[in-house]
């Protein structure tokens, strides 16, 4: 059973399967993250159902994008979203996991890894939401989601993921000393409470100092999403 949602102000329709992970304005934030232009080749990592890969291209003309997962199903419904919004000649949906994948001529990678433990939460029944969730069936971890970016980026492109707060010591030891140009913006839920993600950029084969930006404050005291929030979430703009 599966149901469509929209994003980015119904510019976007996504189907999705009840039940299994669904998509969030994590998805939307990273797409608006990434620092393409026009031209220029884009990488999902652990795509899903498409939700970032659309917001990007739809953000960025005259891109195209391959985006990998590793679960059939949800490849499956990424290349219907594709079909459904008329990206199909941009896209190129593969279902491969990241350790296996080879294509090494990217301009800008974009990922969304699974963000929790198996011992933190109880694992869904569906294998495809418990995957995207961080409830692996082996010892894969953030460094390979990394060290798949790494090869697949040419020259000095960019890199740029959404993940916890607490894991952004994780995210500069997985980077070590192969990125540099580091960008971290923080994610706050409302001003004055401790960021929950963090949004990370960076550039293969740079040495520049990393930077902290005064990041994004998500919502107003009553729960509604704040003017800058509203910006990028349903009128497409760029988070510098």
């Amino acid at each position: 059973m599966s149901n469509i949602i929209h994003i980015l102000n119904k510019r976007i329709a996504l189907t999705q399967h009840v039940g299994g992970f669904q998509t969030s304005i994590d998805a939307v934030l990273l797409a608006a993250a990434c620092p393409a232009h026009a031209g220029e080749r884009l990488l999902d990592l652990g795509c899903g159902v498409g939700s970032a890969s659309l917001a990007a291209l739809k953000r960025i003309e005259n891109t195209t994008l391959t985006g990998i997962d590793i679960l059939p199903e949800v490849v499956e419904l990424a290349k219907h979203n594709a079909r459904l919004n008329a990206m199909v000649e941009r896209t190129d949906f593969q279902c491969i996991d990241v350790r296996d994948f080879e294509d090494l001529s990217f301009d800008h990678v974009i990922c969304n890894p699974p963000f929790l433990d198996a011992g933190e939460h109880v694992r869904s029944p569906s294998q495809a939401k418990a995957t995207a969730m961080g409830f692996g069936e082996d010892d894969m971890d953030l460094k390979d989601w990394v060290d798949c970016a790494h090869r697949s980026i040419a020259g000095q492109g960019s890199l740029t993921l959404i993940h916890r707060a607490d894991q952004i010591d994780e995210i500069i030891r997985a980077m070590g000393k192969r990125f540099g140009a580091v960008e971290i913006i923080p994610l706050w839920p409302k001003a004055g409470q401790e960021a929950k993600r963090v949004i990370v950029r960076a550039r293969k084969h740079r040495k520049s100092p990393a930077r902290i930006h005064a990041g994004i404050v998500l919502h107003q005291e009553n729960g509604d999403y704040t003017a800058h929030a509203e910006n990028i979430l349903r009128e497409i703009a760029p988070i510098a």
